[in-house]
């Protein structure tokens, strides 16, 4: 039996003011909040999401506008994820701790896959997160490819 995907058939164009997550694994908060210090205009300037601590020590530091949801072990990555799935995020900067064993890492790979399979940009480090803000896409619409659920669907219930 052959592997089906979904076909990239569908297209979904990202605003102008885009929706943007901010997690940071506990041993990297720090480096994300030097980050996102150094951005912060920028920052400011679009929707701003969080999971816990991170979400707040941004919002507490810098004075930004941060929706904060769970914790990621408490089901804030999979919050996250669900707002990707739903087309309500645009890009994803996540940075993880290469050198921490994290207990709900099958979150933070769910978490990663669903922004692979819905096309969202993802920087998981200040290097690839400087590249992606400073893009000129960010402040302007861009539209991308996005996998046909309705058809992929279809496809599975065929007999």
């Amino acid at each position: 039996m052959s592997e089906q995907r979904p076909t990239r058939k569908s297209q979904r164009t990202l605003p102008q003011r885009k929706r943007i997550a901010l997690i940071a694994h506990d041993g990297k908060k720090d480096e994300l909040l030097e980050w996102a210090g150094r951005w912060q205009e920028t920052l400011g300037q679009h929707d701003l999401v969080g999971t816990g601590t991170t979400a707040k020590r941004v919002a507490a530091t810098l004075g930004l506008s941060v929706e904060g949801m769970m914790s990621g072990p408490l089901g804030g990555d999979q919050q996250i994820g669900a707002r990707i799935t739903e087309q309500r995020l645009d890009l994803l900067v996540f940075f993880w701790d290469p050198f921490a064993p994290m207990p709900h890492d099958p979150d933070v790979k769910a978490l990663l896959r669903l922004a692979a399979l819905w096309n969202i940009p993802v920087a998981c480090n200040a290097a690839s997160a400087d590249f992606l803000i400073s893009s000129p896409y960010l402040a302007e619409e861009y539209t991308m490819a996005i996998p046909d659920a309705g058809d992929w669907v279809a496809a599975r219930t065929q007999p």
